[in-house]
């Protein structure tokens, strides 16, 4: 691993997996907002010796994963605050509580005791915060939908990689990173562009989040009005943008992201067939998103088949 040599102040991003068996993105930018470095990294050990030898000042650390969690059950404060804001857009976070043993304690709490760094949203300088890439892509970039660049199975290969696409030229755009003068990003879009499969983009995937989370982590540390405080230390909480003014894009208009289904001949004949199986296709209809068991997308082209052949 070769070390940066860096003398001012440096600030963190950290996409953090739930636990090491993942890998956990990582990258660093200057006091100027300039991208020095990215990478990834398995274990809290290797995580924590990136972050020495790439940022010997450290400033802020922003990581994608919980940092409080004091509630039993359900969710936090913040989480439901997100959710209010950015549902609508997709972008409401995972529901967190010390019921799911990887939040007992958060990890992303045990790698800021490691690096020594408090977690209060207070402080701009040496202090950890968590945040949340997909509400602070909605609210930097205005969109009207969360990108759908994470690897889901519902997704078919062509889709995801035009968001992920999407993603890297959004981020090329940001002067202020400067990402395009960085030979690491150089390797990262070809790798993306040469892409024939979910397990290319699955390599760079968290990389890049933590490229994401190290420009939020200049923006808080630079006291940008953009961001602010869902929740509290208290009880837990997220750093992202004000609740959007701009809207949403409609659900009529909104591509269903599953891959391209082909039933076999002959349809059945009727829909009085009982429905059975877990559900495996997504369908986003007018009136709102549902899941579809095998059996019911069968039944469902049957009755488009019957309507179609009035």
């Amino acid at each position: 691993m070769e070390a940066l040599t860096v003398t001012s102040t440096v600030h963190i991003g950290v996409d953090l997996a739930w636990g090491p068996k993942n890998r956990t993105g990582l990258a660093a930018v200057g006091a100027d907002g300039r991208l020095l470095a990215s990478s990834s990294a398995g274990s809290d050990d290797e995580i924590v010796d990136w972050i020495d030898a790439h940022a010997p000042r450290r400033g802020v650390i922003a990581i994608d994963a919980p940092l409080i969690v004091t509630n039993r059950t359900g969710r936090r404060a913040c989480e439901s605050a997100i959710h209010a804001a950015f549902g609508r857009f997709d972008a409401s976070p995972h529901s967190t509580n010390l019921g799911k043993p990887e939040m007992n304690p958060p990890r992303g709490a045990v790698i800021a005791e490691r690096l020594g760094f408090p977690v209060g949203p207070a402080l701009r300088d040496r202090v950890a915060i968590e945040v949340y890439p997909h509400p602070a892509m909605v609210g930097l970039w205005e969109l009207d939908l969360i990108l759908k660049y994470k690897h889901k199975a519902k997704y078919e290969f062509a889709f995801r990689k035009r968001e992920f696409d999407r993603l890297l030229e959004l981020l090329e755009a940001e002067q202020t990173l400067q990402v395009s003068a960085l030979l690491r990003w150089s390797e990262l879009r070809s790798i993306a562009e040469a892409a024939t499969g979910h397990s290319a983009l699955d390599r760079i995937e968290d990389e890049v989040d933590g490229i994401v989370c190290a420009w939020l982590a200049y923006l808080w540390a630079t006291s940008d009005e953009r961001l602010g405080v869902y929740g509290d230390i208290a009880s837990g909480y997220i750093v992202a943008p004000p609740a959007p003014t701009h809207a949403s894009r409609p659900r009529a208009l909104r591509q269903a992201p599953r891959s391209t289904v082909r039933f076999a001949e002959p349809a059945p004949d009727s829909t009085s067939d009982a429905v059975l199986g877990e559900p495996m296709f997504t369908l986003d209809a007018p009136a709102g998103q549902y899941r579809l068991s095998n059996n019911e997308a069968r039944l469902l082209e049957a009755t488009l088949l019957e309507a179609r052949r009035r």
